[in-house]
């Protein structure tokens, strides 16, 4: 089977599936930043609860040991004659710490207490804050932000992303296991769209393998059917010389020479359509096993029929395995075309990246780019008002045309700006058993 371009289903399955892990992983982001914004504003309410009782009681005992006692790496606190914050109205987030400290200690309920972030070190916002003692002072402390020290949130966010990362790996290659069967089918259906025959393993899942087998079963009617119309066209072509062949006989007969000439022409001409028609026929349903193949023998053989008419060029080891059947025919219509239209051509082998180009030149007219296309149709003519002056039906460049894209070559053309044309074959590579 021809190696053909994959499917882009699975890249925008892929993209989808980023999309969605990224959704994930910043809506988890953000629920964690949440999170650690309470544990942060739950530890400033337990810590400060803390302080404002146990100094109350210290400072009750002995006022010179409050700092001395309750200061720590994190906390820091002493009393003074006046707030360090004044009693201005806290913010809602201020307030709810506040009202944390309450619930911690339920005993602070009514305190007169203000609290105020303060800028800290390294970036942080520390809570400060200012209680009333009975005696009239002012306990003033600062408790620091541990949101740098202890990143509560920046744990769970590498947990999160590595876990978002493992997870979208296993999708990844998840999907391409499941999307095999998928681009199996579309390079089978853009095989069987070139004419060529592909068995489809019904394998995955229920719905890909119903698929695949109704695409097996409808290939197999389409091959039926073309391979039937094909033969069909095939007898009634070879019927048709029977009476050619009688006619033949009947001019041989006619004393007017003159009109015997004509009548022969008219046979001719109707055994040489027959023969292009048979030719364009077979291409449809010829069959052909892969084989090493001399090219140059190949390319040899079929100029050889044309003595002089044709000259070839090429390396002298040209072996590649390949359909020797196709290739040989589709050499020999464009080499008959070219003879025909050109009244010589010239034949070059050429080694390419990819394989073995056949190019086909001949010194005649060409044709114009804009029928590259149209020229593929059978019957089809450049010129439909010298069509009856001009040899040839139409059949041999799509005869050459039909046979490249069933066994997975290609052909291609191109007009010489100092006159000429070419015609260019990419010999098919065939696969190993």
């Amino acid at each position: 089977m021809p190696r053909l371009r994959s499917s882009r289903l699975p890249a925008q399955a892929a993209i989808l599936l980023l999309l969605l892990g990224l959704v994930q992983l910043a809506g988890s982001l953000l629920f964690y930043q949440s999170i650690d914004r309470q544990t942060l504003r739950e530890d400033h309410a337990r810590r400060i609860a803390e302080l404002l009782v146990v100094s109350e009681r210290i400072h009750g005992i002995d006022a010179g040991q409050v700092v001395k006692v309750m200061s720590t790496r994190h906390l820091d606190a002493h009393v003074a004659t006046s707030p360090l914050v004044t009693g201005a109205k806290m913010a809602r987030p201020l307030r709810s710490i506040a009202g944390e400290v309450v619930r911690w200690e339920p005993s602070l309920a009514g305190r007169d207490l203000h609290l105020a972030y303060s800028p800290g070190p390294e970036g942080r916002r520390d809570l400060v804050g200012s209680m009333r003692l009975a005696d009239g002072t002012w306990l003033n402390f600062r408790s620091s932000d541990i949101g740098g020290t202890w990143p509560v949130a920046a744990r769970a966010t590498v947990l999160t992303l590595l876990t978002a990362l493992a997870c979208l790996a296993v999708g990844l290659l998840a999907l391409g296991v499941l999307t095999r069967p998928l681009r199996r089918l579309a390079r089978a259906a853009d095989a069987i769209g070139h004419g060529q025959r592909v068995e489809i393993d019904e394998q995955g899942s229920a719905d890909l393998r119903d698929l695949a087998h109704a695409m097996n079963v409808m290939q197999e009617r389409i091959a039926r059917l073309v391979e039937d119309q094909a033969r069909s066209f095939e007898a009634i072509s070879h019927d048709l010389r029977t009476p050619l062949a009688r006619q033949r006989v009947v001019v041989d007969l006619v004393e007017d020479r003159e009109l015997a000439d004509i009548l022969g022409g008219s046979i001719e001409e109707m055994e040489a359509l027959i023969a292009s028609l048979q030719g364009y026929l077979r291409a449809q349903h010829i069959a052909s096993e892969p084989e090493e193949v001399d090219l140059g023998a190949l390319v040899a053989g079929v100029a050889g029929a044309y003595g002089d008419c044709v000259q070839v060029s090429g390396p002298g080891d040209a072996k590649t395995r390949t359909y020797a059947e196709p290739v040989r025919l589709a050499l020999s219509a464009l080499v008959e075309n070219a003879v025909r239209f050109g009244g010589a051509a010239q034949v070059r082998l050429l080694r390419t990246a990819d394989g073995w180009n056949i190019e086909v030149e001949d010194p005649g007219a060409g044709i114009p780019a804009r029928h590259f296309t149209d020229v593929l149709a059978p019957f089809f003519r450049i010129d439909e008002a010298r069509s009856r002056d001009v040899p040839g039906f139409g059949l041999g460049i799509p005869t050459a045309h039909r046979l490249m894209m069933r066994f997975g070559g290609a052909l291609s053309f191109e007009d010489r700006a100092q006159g000429g044309f070419v015609a260019r074959i990419r010999v098919p590579a065939a696969p190993h058993s």
